[in-house]
């Protein structure tokens, strides 16, 4: 689970990031979902874009089934943009180091 500050930090690392993943009206497939491991694998952080869906609750949704069946968490959604976030397995590979505690 990410925190406040962690979320807060992982955005601001996603500003500059363009979507790498753009879920349309075939919805959340087989191959979307390889597509979104494939790209955490690679990128760590990443933008999944929601070309047809436009209701909140069904971004929600896709959003959790996503990080259920990914093991990535969501660091925010910005309009129909949603941002996740997956520690690399190989320690040498991290691109990414998430704050651990919050700077006082």
């Amino acid at each position: 689970m990410l925190k406040g500050y962690q979320k807060k930090f992982l955005r601001g690392l996603a500003h500059s990031l363009k979507p790498v993943v753009i879920i349309g009206q075939g919805g959340l497939s087989d191959t979307v979902i390889r597509s979104v491991d494939e790209a955490l694998n690679s990128h760590e952080l990443i933008k999944v874009k929601f070309n047809e869906f436009k209701e909140k609750d069904q971004k929600i949704d896709i959003t959790e089934r996503i990080e259920k069946k990914t093991g990535c968490k969501i660091a925010g959604m910005i309009g129909h943009t949603a941002i996740f976030y997956r520690k690399h397995t190989d320690p040498g590979k991290r691109k990414i180091n998430v704050p651990e505690k919050k700077e006082e």
